[in-house]
């Protein structure tokens, strides 16, 4: 799976990662439907570590499509809220274990 972090650049995580990205993403959610911009910002920082920590950047060159796209989480919750879908950041590909 490719993820751009949105003003940093793109990296291709595991399927373990995704699953983890996941639950963050999910935790994200309940957080955004509360207007906990605090949760929202502390899950959107884990997304971003583990991303970092764990996928392979990609060359600025590659211009292979973004599965997903994760906000930096300085953005204000009504900005953040326009990124995610319904079903959140994280789409339910198949072979997921949701």
């Amino acid at each position: 799976m490719i993820v751009r972090l949105l003003t940093e650049g793109q990296y291709e995580v595991s399927e373990e990662v995704r699953d983890r990205l996941n639950e963050l993403d999910n935790s994200a959610i309940e957080a955004l439907d509360r207007d906990d911009e605090a949760e929202l910002d502390a899950r959107l920082d884990q997304m971003w570590k583990l991303v970092q920590t764990e996928g392979t950047r990609l060359a600025d060159e590659d211009l292979r499509p973004s599965d997903v796209v994760i906000p930096p989480a300085d953005l204000t919750l009504e900005e953040t809220r326009q990124l995610f879908s319904g079903d959140g950041l994280i789409p339910d590909l198949p072979g997921g274990s949701d």
